[in-house]
Order: structure tokens, then sequence, then C-alpha cells
């Protein structure tokens, strides 16, 4: 199965030429990448946010396997949905599905299940792969779409994407794609970000899921952010950082209403 891009032209450039050159400038040159369990990574139009994400995927190492989680903006298709075997194309290539990842899983995944139906019009996890394979050429991908769930849900789904990478037995770099608050002001968007940003630091998956409830944080990748926290507990870490935040008012000039972006590293 062959996933075609649906932003490309939209969110990022939609020729491999101009890609290319518009992830040239969001890639800081001259920095060390770091090994992590897990990122958080921003998922709008690249001339809001791809300064954010560019800043967190110079800092890490792309292993050969990426897993990039995902919400469900459309509530599409299966509530955890796993991209069956095939290839994802974006402007700079193909990028075959991971089959033997997949496998494991779905082995240990109770909660996952093949389904494209899902990913077919999402853009929140296309975003970050021309990120990944400007990177990482030869990379091979898992994606999964996931929509609401409580934190036991995530816990265990989490645990399970921990045990197959552990059988799989090589790194695996998951990425949480979210946006942080939408249309606030951005005092206001900071204000909550920070109190949600506070709980991922302490890797408090639960936390964070109660504090975007609490306090109406539109935080639309928590749910993946949660799964990404706890499968990164289960493999070892023991740290995040926030290495950048920012909102949209700092390329428009407008303050009134904006959309915060963050950009995390676990390890």
């Amino acid at each position: 199965m062959q996933r075609q891009p649906v932003v490309a032209g939209q969110f990022y450039p939609g020729s491999e030429r101009t890609l290319r050159t518009t992830l040239s400038q969001f890639i800081l040159e001259h920095v060390s990448g770091k090994q992590v369990k897990g990122i958080i990574s921003p998922h709008a139009g690249y001339v809001y946010s791809g300064a954010i994400a560019g800043r967190v995927y110079s800092q890490v190492t792309i292993p050969e396997t990426v897993l990039i989680i995902g919400p469900n903006h459309h509530g599409a298709g299966h509530a955890a949905a796993l991209f069956p075997e095939g290839e994802w194309l974006t402007p700079l290539g193909p990028v075959p599905v991971n089959s033997r990842l997949n496998s494991l899983l779905l082995q240990h995944g109770s909660y996952l299940r093949n389904d494209s139906v899902a990913h077919q019009n999402e853009h929140s996890l296309e975003v970050q792969l021309p990120f990944i394979q400007y990177l990482r050429p030869d990379v091979t991908l898992c994606a999964i779409c996931i929509g609401h769930g409580d934190y036991a849900v995530l816990r265990e789904i989490g645990q399970g994407i921990a045990a197959a990478i552990q059988e799989y037995g090589r790194d695996v770099l998951i990425v949480a794609s979210s946006d942080m608050t939408h249309y606030e002001s951005a005092d206001s968007a900071f204000s909550k970000d920070r109190q949600a940003l506070k709980r991922v630091v302490a890797l408090d998956g639960k936390g964070l899921l109660d504090v975007c409830h609490q306090q109406r944080i539109t935080m639309c990748g928590v749910v993946p952010a949660t799964v990404m926290i706890e499968a990164a507990l289960q493999l070892g870490a023991s740290n995040a950082e926030v290495v950048a935040y920012g909102t949209s008012g700092d390329v428009t000039g407008d303050n009134k209403q904006v959309v915060g972006y963050a950009a995390v590293t676990v390890s």
C-alpha cells in the first residue's frame, strides 16, 4: 500500500528542490546529535512551526527506524491505527514501512489495528517525514494515528510499543507529533503550555492528560505525547528537555490568536 502525500504544496513545499532548500534553512548545522528515546515535534505549516521542528531534529540522531505517532484530527478509521505494510511518499521520495517492527507492534499492542483509513487525510504524521528523510535518507517507518483514550489504555499502548521495540532489538526514535495551545492570546498560550510542558519534563503522562483536561489546554497531540512518554519510560528514559518553544505570532506578528509549538527531547 502506498500512502500519497496530501499536504505537500500546502503545509510544506511540493517540489523536491524547494523542500530541500526549506529544510536546510531549518536544520542547524554543526550540532552534534544525541541518541534519545523520543521527541515531541510540531506539525503546523512549515512557515509557522518549521523552525521549532528543525531545532529538535537537529539535536537528535535519527536511527534507521522511526515510529511516528500522530493525533487523529478527522476521526476517521480505527482509534489506534497502525499504517499497514507499504510505503509513504513525499517530494523527497518513498519511505518503506518497517514490516518487522509493524508485526511486533501488532503482536504486543492489544489496541492497535492495521488501518490505512485513519492515515489517508491526516497531516500530523506526514509533515514530520521530510525532516526525517532529509537527515536519514535510508530510514524506515512505522506510523500510528491515534484518537482518544484514557490513561490506562494509553499506558498499555505505550508499554506495548516499548515491548515491541525491545524485541526488535535496534534503536527506534519515537516521534510524538503535536502542536500546543490553539487560538488564544500569546500570553494565555504560553501560560497554559508551560503547565503542560512541566508535566512532560517530569515524564508524567497521567499528569499531562489531567492538566490538559482540567485547564482546557488544546494540545492536539496530548494522546500521542502521553503514549510516547509511557513507551520511553519503559525503555529506560529518565530525562526530558524542552529545546524550543514559540507561537505562530512570532511569525505573523499577531499575538491575539496564536498556536503554540514546542520541541522536546526524551532520553
